[in-house]
């Protein structure tokens, strides 16, 4: 179904528009309109824990169905393992050093440019629904913000003694996609930025219906396989059910409404599942992402790419899709010529840095299709699993299977203080990044190779060590929060350290 074109396009849209329609994405490509564009962003979810890559029990028919209609990513990463700093990443195409926004809650500063913005100028309607975590400096960026409760990411104080509990009154932070849909003017080209809240903790029965079964759960190698554990996944596995049944209602309405086709639907997830030794590492389970790209009229079903992707080049690809690929300064490349032809390669490295959350840390990664490099800065700290998770039922069982002396090496990742400064793994033979072969001479080229193209980066993108460090806000082996440092809404960075920059 091809719209028309409003003419009340801002100066430098309606020509971007026409070019791409004669441009398309190349010879014998044309498409007759600027794609619509659906950015559904997981909170918390691990790459592999759907249907479509590979997961045997969770139940995401409608996720596997984007995978089946589309292109699937092998290789994607995000660049940073942290909730809020990932989508201030993904929105301006700079990685977080650079946003002024890489710890926890830190808000984007005013000036900052980001993609919606830019596409608001070529004509876009944008709005965005669910998760916001962004701060107020954006909120123009988008025509309309239908925002989940901040109960569902942001710790609230208890009530009458009672401890608090992160429960949003929309509880998978979806509920608001479809209304988006429903509400956007029918004349224009749009633009949908759709956060859920699921499956971020904390977790309740009721999520899903029917739940999974503790006989459902796969229980990764670092974490102990107990019945606690078993449960905390299971519950984890349900809100991942509940986000399934809402990418499910997009594509429908979309359908419905007569613009699936020529709509550009991209999920991904903000980081990974937030369990210990996952979330808030640079381990595949913090920083790997799903990365599965459905767009009828232009992408294959079906397909696998093992081009490396990384979230930083979300912006610059949907700006080039709009036609105005050069409107935004970003730190990306534009991954347009993979969509065309899955077979071509992308970037030789995809880089992801740790910074605060809740805890203090501080590091920085390299991945190729097969190896990954890890730098990390404050070896004297433990890297603590999210206050979030510290508080659920897995990190509460191992604190006690550690005590007794039965957590196996590669489970004890998180007591460990002094940690290793630098990590090699190898992807391919060592998927779950057990085996640390830094100092393993069979892969001293590899070594060498990724310590160079970290450093490259480092040189080119700002990259610094902070001369302070930020306070725990809470205990690291409860999870409680600590009210001598915390304070809500948190301070910004400027506000903190007197600059959006350097420190």
């Amino acid at each position: 179904m091809t719209r028309p074109i409003q003419r009340s396009i801002t100066s430098g849209g309606f020509f971007a528009f026409v070019l791409q329609a004669c441009v398309g994405l190349g010879a014998g490509h044309l498409i007759a309109a600027p794609p619509n564009l659906v950015l559904i962003i997981a909170d918390d979810m691990n790459w592999d824990d759907c249907g479509a890559y590979g997961h045997p029990a969770i139940r995401t028919p409608n996720i596997d169905r984007l995978a089946t209609e589309g292109l699937r990513f092998k290789h994607a990463y995000l660049t940073t393992n942290s909730c809020s700093p990932s989508r201030s990443s993904i929105l301006t195409g700079k990685y977080p050093h650079n946003t002024g926004a890489e710890q926890l809650h830190w808000p984007l500063p005013e000036g900052s440019r980001t993609f919606s913005a830019e596409l608001r100028k070529l004509g876009y309607y944008t709005a965005a629904a669910g998760k916001w975590h962004l701060g107020d400096a954006v909120r123009d960026h988008f025509d309309r913000i239908y925002e989940a409760s901040t109960a569902g990411f942001v710790l609230p104080s208890g009530q009458d003694g009672q401890p608090p509990k992160m429960i949003a009154k929309q509880p998978s932070g979806c509920e608001d996609w479809e209304q988006a849909i429903e509400d956007r003017p029918l004349d224009r080209p749009f633009f949908l930025w759709l956060a859920a809240l699921d499956p971020h903790r904390e977790y309740t029965d009721g999520a899903l219906d029917p739940p999974h079964r503790a006989d459902d759960v796969i229980v990764p190698a670092h974490l102990p396989d107990t019945a606690d554990v078993r449960e905390d996944l299971r519950l984890y596995y349900d809100e991942i059910g509940r986000l399934d049944t809402y990418v499910g209602k997009v594509v429908a309405k979309l359908k419905q409404q007569g613009v699936a086709d020529n709509t550009l639907i991209l999920f991904i997830s903000d980081n990974g599942r937030p369990f210990p030794r996952d979330k808030t590492t640079l381990y595949d389970g913090g920083i790997r992402t799903p990365w599965i790209v459905r767009w009828p009229q232009a992408v294959k079903p079906g397909v696998t790419t093992d081009a490396l992707v990384s979230a930083v080049d979300i912006a610059p690809t949907f700006l080039e899709l709009a036609g105005s690929p050069s409107s935004l300064a970003t730190e990306g490349q534009s991954f347009v010529r993979v969509l065309h032809d899955p077979t071509q390669p992308h970037r030789a490295f995809a880089f992801a840095e740790d910074h605060w959350h809740d805890y203090e840390d501080h590091a920085r990664s390299v991945m190729t299709p097969q190896y990954k490099l890890i730098r990390n800065d404050y070896v004297d700290l433990p890297p603590t699993p999210s206050a979030d998770a510290g508080r659920g039922l897995s990190w509460q069982n191992m604190l006690r299977l550690q005590q007794a002396g039965k957590l196996v090496p590669h489970q004890q990742t998180c007591f460990r203080a002094p940690r290793d400064k630098w990590e090699l793994y190898d992807l391919q033979r060592d998927p779950g990044e057990l085996h640390n072969r830094i100092n393993d001479p069979a892969y001293q080229s590899a070594r060498d190779r990724l310590t160079a193209a970290l450093q490259d980066w480092s040189n080119e993108t700002g990259d610094y060590l902070p001369t302070r460090r930020t306070p725990d806000e809470f205990d690291r082996v409860t999870g409680e929060p600590d009210h001598s440092v915390r304070v809500r809404p948190r301070p910004s960075k400027v506000e903190m350290f007197g600059t959006n920059g350097k420190y």
